[in-house]
C-alpha cells in the first residue's frame, strides 16, 4: 500500500504534522527557524520511530527520566531522521542549502503533498497594528511556500493561518497569495464559510483557523467537505479532571502519576495514552496583587459575568491606561470550551486563569496542551516558557488528523 508523503513548511512544535503521521502520511522533512520547537519534533520523531520499532520503552525513560538527554534519546535514531529536522528560516538565502538536505532526503522519490503556514503574527489583527504590512518580511513568506511548489510539484498542499490573513490590506495578501499560486499550476480554495473551527474537530477550543487547501490544475477538484462534531465534552469534567490539583507556582516539567482515570473524552481522542504517568503539568508562580484579581474573576465568571479591570478595586489596578485593560484577565469556560489558546501565553497567564477557584492560577503547560488537543506523550523541548510559545502556536493534532484523513481519501481518489 503506497504511503503519501509531505513536506512540513514553518512546522512549529509539529501539531499540523502530527496529524497527518497520525493518518499514515510518512514526513520528508520538517523546517523550522525555532530551535526549541525543532527539539521538540526531533523528540517526537523519535516517539513514532521507536514505536514502529516496538522499542517505546526507551521513549518512556525519556519521559520519567529527571535530567532529560535528548541527544542521547535522538541517537536511537537513523541519523538521516534527525538531519530531516532542518533549523533554519525559510529566506531567499537559505532555500538552496534547505532543498539540498531535502533533496538527499527524498533521493528521488516524489513529494504527494506539502503541509503548513507562515507564522501567523504578522497577519493576526494585533501583528497589523503593530507593524506596516509592507515592511514586515513575515508578510511575504508565502512566495517562499510557492517556491516549494514549483521545485517539488506535490500533487496537493494544505495552509494554514489566522482568520486576518482574509481581511489583510482589505483583501490583496489573499488575493497575491492566490495569484502567486495559480501562477505555479495550481488551483485552491479556503473553506464556504471563509473559515474552519477547532471546536467543529473534537477540540475542547474555540479557534478559527483559514485552512487553504490546492491541487494541481489537471486534478480538477473542489474544497473537501469535511463531517463536523458535535461537542458535549467540558473542560473541567472531561479534560483537566484527571490532573492532580495545583496552586500557582506548583508541578514539574518531570513525571508525576495521575490523579484519577481516563475520561471517555481523554480515551476517545487519544489525549491519554497508556502511559501511568504526565509530564509538563507545571503551573507558573503569581504575585499576591494577581492572585486577588483571579479569585475576583473566577468569582464573576461562575456567575455567568466577565471582569472588567477598571472596575477592580482600586488597590488592585496596576496599569493607568484601563481601557486597553477591560479583556485581560480572563477565566478558561469549565463547563464548555476554552477561548483561543495563543502564544501569548507564553508572557503571562492572566488570559487563561484555570476554572477551579480551589487552585487559583492560570493553566499549566499540559493543561494548555490538552486544550490543543496534543497527547500527553507529546514532550515539548525548552522551558516552560518556550513550551507554552510552542503549544500556543500549534495546529491542534486532532483537529489536523481530521483534516489529513480527507485529504488522503482524495489522493488514493486520484492515484492512477
Amino acid at each position: 500500500m503506497k504511503q503519501f508523503t509531505y513536506i512540513d513548511l514553518f512546522a512549529g512544535a509539529g501539531g499540523l504534522s502530527e496529524g497527518f503521521t497520525r493518518a499514515g502520511f510518512k514526513p520528508i522533512a520538517h523546517v523550522e527557524m525555532n530551535k526549541d520547537a525543532c527539539d521538540t519534533i526531533k523528540t517526537r520523531t523519535a516517539y513514532h520511530w521507536l514505536k514502529e520499532n516496538n522499542k517505546t520503552r526507551i521513549y518512556n525513560n525519556y519521559l520519567k527520566s529527571e535530567v532529560k538527554n535528548k541527544e542521547e534519546l535522538w541517537k536511537n535514531l537513523p541519523e538521516h531522521l534527525i538531519n530531516s529536522v532542518i533549523n533554519k528560516e525559510i529566506s531567499e538565502n537559505s532555500l538552496p542549502e534547505i532543498f539540498k538536505i531535502i533533496d538527499k532526503e527524498l533521493n528521488g522519490k516524489k513529494v504527494d503533498l506539502i503541509i503548513g503556514g507562515p507564522p501567523c503574527q504578522a497577519y493576526s489583527v494585533v501583528g497589523r497594528a503593530r507593524k506596516d504590512m509592507e515592511s514586515d518580511s513575515r508578510n511575504h513568506l508565502y512566495k517562499h511556500y510557492v517556491k516549494f511548489l514549483e521545485k517539488y510539484k506535490p500533487k496537493m498542499f494544505v495552509f494554514e493561518n489566522v482568520p486576518g490573513i482574509l481581511s489583510a490590506k482589505n483583501g490583496e495578501y489573499l488575493n497575491k497569495i492566490f495569484k502567486s499560486v495559480r501562477n505555479a499550476g495550481y488551483e485552491l480554495a479556503i473553506p464556504p464559510k471563509k473559515h474552519l473551527n477547532a471546536k467543529d474537530f473534537g477540540v475542547l477550543q474555540d479557534r478559527k483557523r483559514v485552512i487553504i487547501i490546492g491541487w494541481k490544475k489537471e486534478m480538477n477538484l473542489k474544497y473537501p467537505e469535511f463531517h463536523l462534531t458535535e461537542n458535549n465534552f467540558q473542560i473541567l469534567k472531561d479534560l483537566f479532571s484527571d490532573l492532580r490539583p495545583l496552586k500557582n507556582g506548583q508541578g514539574t516539567l518531570n513525571a508525576v502519576e495521575y490523579f484519577k482515570p481516563a475520561t471517555e473524552y481523554l480515551r476517545q481522542t487519544n489525549i491519554r495514552t497508556n502511559l501511568d504517568f504526565v509530564t509538563q503539568h507545571i503551573a507558573r508562580p503569581h504575585n499576591e496583587n494577581d492572585l486577588e484579581i483571579y479569585q475576583i474573576a473566577i468569582e464573576k465568571w461562575n456567575n455567568g459575568d466577565r471582569l472588567d479591570y477598571a472596575e477592580l478595586p482600586k488597590r488592585l489596578i496596576k496599569h493607568s491606561n484601563t481601557d486597553a485593560f477591560v479583556n485581560r484577565f480572563q477565566v478558561v469556560n469549565g463547563k464548555g470550551i476554552s477561548h483561543t489558546v495563543v502564544a501569548h501565553i507564553a508572557m503571562d497567564g492572566h488570559y487563561y486563569i484555570h476554572p477551579d477557584k480551589k487552585q487559583n492560577r492560570s493553566i499549566s503547560v499540559r493543561e494548555a496542551a490538552r486544550i490543543q488537543s496534543f497527547p500527553d506523550d507529546y514532550f515539548f523541548e525548552g522551558s516552560r516558557t518556550a513550551a507554552f510559545k510552542q503549544i500556543g502556536n500549534a495546529v491542534p493534532p486532532l483537529m489536523a488528523q481530521k483534516i489529513a484523513e480527507k485529504i488522503k481519501q482524495i489522493l488514493w481518489t486520484n492515484t492512477k
